[in-house]
């Protein structure tokens, strides 16, 4: 279990995995959400910079992507 790397996230990131979360339930369950793309690039966004301003660490970054971007680490 990972969740450990979800404690502490800082408030601006937390805001924007719920955005995500709601677009995927959308998404998942057969709507049409066409914010989706918006979502997605400002988690994206956020994650890498909440890692580059060293407020979480390159774990719970790839730990956030694969999670909620659905990201595969090369």
């Amino acid at each position: 279990d990972n969740s450990y790397l979800e404690c502490g996230l800082p408030d601006f990131l937390q805001t924007s995995i719920h955005a995500m979360t709601d677009a995927w339930h959308k998404l998942d369950n057969g709507q049409e959400y066409l914010r989706w793309d918006c979502d997605y690039c400002n988690l994206q966004s956020d994650i890498n910079s909440a890692e580059v301003n060293q407020l979480i660490s390159t774990e719970q970054a790839w730990y956030l992507r694969e999670k909620y971007l659905r990201m595969e680490r090369e």
